[in-house]
């Protein structure tokens, strides 16, 4: 059964928070021992009324590298991988460090330069491919082959010793493709196809190629940024994130995610024993083998979690208790605010997690 606005009045509440924090629209899907709840909220283009859709297709982002994850851990259970072996040994073409292992590359502590750009702590920036700014609206819907950006990546240097640290980078996951197509044989997409997506029946999921048009229904997401002296924003629906192989080139919908995360938390995709191993927290910010472990606190428990986006304009969040029995999944717009989401985010997102998972008014 799904429930209503009406019915829940403190879950609409809390995503039209979103929409006076800037964001164009959301749509929310939760799941808990109430039954199923969708809605949502702000507008599906700019200029319009009309809601973002509750099964609208979106860019999810990072959202795969749960995905991706999942996927290697499936090849670790069947031995044809091992997590702390030499990544080396499988891929002796790239000259990688023959310390960097599997493990490394899911909990991002390999070290690797990450492609999208380096962002260090004393405030210096050391570029990578156009992933923000002018620049990535005027290349956005240009096609990256995996194999070029983890090149650029090795040619630049690397950000410490592997297993030495923790840091973000896209490019451990668009490896772990290479790493997963070298192992079976078969394409990052194929293999997915074949495990995850089409067993959950998750037909509105796509994870690999250079799809450039989200599939209707969809909301229309904006960009805002710098040309010059100027500020501009633009519908930027059409992209391609074939920049993000394996780690954020990703379409889906809440329904899909929500399925994807109570199966794999609910113990159906993998053996428990690399389930556990999944969810060891690892660094500043608590991430595991591609998912983040946060405690709540006393009266919530633990979740798990991964937020995405894509370089501009969306969003998604897929949240789960550590059964999978209760979700929260959804997917976001940003509009033409003079705002950073980045800023305005957080406390949304807090007041919303905080209702499904501890029951928060």
């Amino acid at each position: 059964m799904t429930n209503t606005a009406q019915d829940r009045p403190e879950l609409q509440e809390a995503i039209e928070e979103f929409v006076a924090a800037g964001f164009a629209g959301i749509q929310l899907r939760v799941h808990d021992d109430q039954g199923e709840w969708v809605g949502s909220a702000g507008v599906r283009k700019l200029g319009e009324t009309v809601r973002p859709a509750t099964d609208g297709r979106f860019w999810a982002g990072s959202v795969a590298k749960t995905f991706t994850a999942t996927l290697v851990l499936q090849l670790v259970a069947e031995e044809r991988l091992q997590l702390d072996a030499p990544v080396a040994n499988h891929l002796p073409d790239l000259d990688l460090d023959k310390r960097i292992t599997a493990r490394m590359l899911l909990q991002h502590t390999s070290g690797l330069f990450n492609y999208t750009g380096e962002y260090y702590p004393d405030g210096t920036v050391m570029p990578g491919i156009p992933a923000a700014g002018k620049e990535w609206v005027d290349t956005r819907l240009h096609t990256y082959q995996p194999q070029e950006l983890v090149q650029l990546a090795l040619s630049k240097p690397a950000r410490f010793e592997p297993g030495a640290d923790w840091s973000y980078s896209n490019t451990n996951y668009t490896l772990a493709a290479l790493l997963i197509e070298r192992v079976t044989g078969e394409s990052y997409g194929e293999q997915m196809q074949q495990r995850i997506l089409r067993p959950l029946g998750l037909r509105d999921t796509a994870l690999a190629g250079n799809i450039t048009d989200l599939p209707e229904p969809h909301a229309h997401g904006y960009y805002r940024y710098q040309d010059a002296d100027q500020w501009k924003v633009v519908d930027v629906s059409r992209q391609n994130l074939s920049m993000l192989l394996a780690a954020g080139g990703m379409i889906s919908t809440t329904r899909d995610l929500h399925t994807f995360f109570a199966a794999l938390n609910g113990g159906n995709l993998l053996p428990a024993p690399l389930l556990t191993e999944m969810r060891k927290p690892q660094g500043p910010i608590d991430y595991g083998l591609g998912l983040f472990v946060q405690d709540l606190g006393p009266d919530c428990g633990t979740i798990y979690h991964h937020n995405g986006g894509a370089p501009g304009g969306y969003g998604a969040l897929m949240y789960s208790t550590p059964d999978g029995r209760k979700t929260l999944t959804a997917g976001l717009t940003t509009g033409d605010a003079p705002v950073d989401p980045a800023e305005v985010f957080p406390t949304a997102l807090d007041t919303l997690v905080r209702r499904v998972f501890c029951g928060a008014h």
